[in-house]
């Protein structure tokens, strides 16, 4: 598909104009409910655990996935309960994958203030990831639905393959775009993917409704994370929640970098090259000039916008409602970051 940035663009435009707060406003019954489930879902005879647990939850994340969840199941005529506990397991794995990614990267800081890690120890942020994996299990069993479990627990097998793949990855400058996207795909993509589709599973039988969805959330994640790749060379510590240079220092080789390698004309490529050798963000102004002159920038930029497009063209599958128009939106909303 010849897909230009300025067509992504043109088509974002199009979409329906609602910004990130009037979309929760849609769901803020769900989610006070949602909010009321997870500190009970928390408590354990562990202090350590609890403490932990509502800290990291509590820590100002965007809660994307649960959103998707609820915005899924109101766009579906849902009038049950089941979308709450649904939105709550979800937010649960996320902050599990959290947990143990930030021990594995050896993060001191998320979000704009310390990592769990930093604070308590890799050990225990580890063993209070696998606790939060677990009770987001057990609220699965009472969901009582295969269906659902076969999604989420593949969706959780595939992120842990990806985080592998990631640690891999680390540091090869050989790593082409379509191995750098399927790490993506299992490792960001897979839990939004797993909400939408699990949302839909929740409270419809049309097959291609469900399919629709599952599509929906493939391409909502891949976005996603296109634009976080963005962002590490175009964006500040304050619209990331980390520092510049964080993930060149951990020699993670991303797409703007690959690009770059791949494209880069003169010295550009030995730039990139280098740094990712040395694992060091020591040359980090030399390699993001290098990325935004090779285009790197701007081709990443357009493969975001064009994964947004993918996702808001799956939402016509959905009978119209808000709820739809908002879900559409939000695939907008998640590029807008690259303004």
């Amino acid at each position: 598909m010849a897909f230009t940035t300025a067509a992504a663009e043109a088509t974002s435009r199009d979409a329906p104009q609602m910004g990130l707060e009037a979309i929760f406003d849609l769901v803020a019954d769900d989610f006070a409910r949602v909010n009321e489930l997870i500190p009970k879902q928390l408590s354990s005879g562990v202090e350590m655990v609890e403490e932990i647990g509502h800290y990291i939850v509590e820590g100002g994340g965007k809660r994307l996935r649960p959103l998707i969840v609820l915005l899924t199941a109101r766009a579906c005529s849902y009038r049950g309960s089941g979308h709450i506990r649904l939105a709550t397991i979800i937010e649960f794995l996320h902050t599990a994958t959290l947990l143990h990614d930030d021990v594995v990267d050896n993060s001191s800081r998320r979000r704009g203030r310390a990592t769990a890690n930093a604070l308590w120890g890799n050990a225990p942020s580890v063993l209070v990831g696998d606790f939060l994996y677990s009770r987001g299990f057990q609220l699965m069993v009472e969901l009582d639905s295969m269906d659902i479990m076969a999604i989420i627990s593949d969706a959780t097998n595939l992120i842990a393959e990806g985080e592998v793949m990631q640690l891999a990855s680390i540091g090869r400058t050989t790593m082409t775009e379509d191995e750098y996207l399927e790490v993506v795909r299992r490792k960001t993509a897979m839990l939004f993917q797993a909400a939408a589709h699990t949302g839909a599973v929740l409270c419809s039988e049309d097959p291609d409704l469900i399919d629709a969805m599952r599509r929906y959330g493939l391409h909502f994640g891949m976005a996603y994370q296109l634009v976080d790749d963005w962002l590490d060379y175009a964006g500040d510590s304050d619209v990331m929640g980390k520092n510049p240079g964080d993930d060149l220092a951990e020699g993670k080789v991303t797409l703007p970098l690959i690009h770059t390698m791949a494209n880069g004309h003169g010295n550009q490529s030995a730039v990139v090259r280098r740094a990712i050798d040395s694992r060091s963000a020591v040359d980090f102004h030399n390699v993001a000039h290098a990325v935004h002159r090779s285009g790197g920038l701007a081709y990443t930029k357009n493969r975001a916008l064009e994964e947004a497009y993918l996702a808001s063209e799956e939402v016509l599958a959905l009978p119209p409602s808000r709820y739809r128009d908002a879900l559409e939106a939000l695939a907008m909303v998640a590029v807008s970051r690259m303004a």
